[in-house]
């Protein structure tokens, strides 16, 4: 997932910002990144808003 990490940081958002427009806590995105836990499908579909992007480019690494 270190994806989200990368999408994350291109666009200048922290962690926080991230969780804060998910409605989750800065942990929950941190162990995300670190690949601790991974999202939910629900949440893969809300990542994929903010990032403006597909679930794919979450799940599929190299097109």
């Amino acid at each position: 997932m270190s994806k989200i990490k990368e999408m994350r940081t291109k666009r200048g958002m922290s962690q926080q910002d991230l969780a804060d427009k998910l409605g989750v806590g800065r942990s929950t995105v941190t162990l995300w990144e670190l690949g601790v836990n991974k999202p939910r499908a629900d949440m893969l579909i809300e990542l994929a808003k903010v990032f403006n992007c597909q679930v794919d480019d979450f799940l599929c690494p190299v097109r």
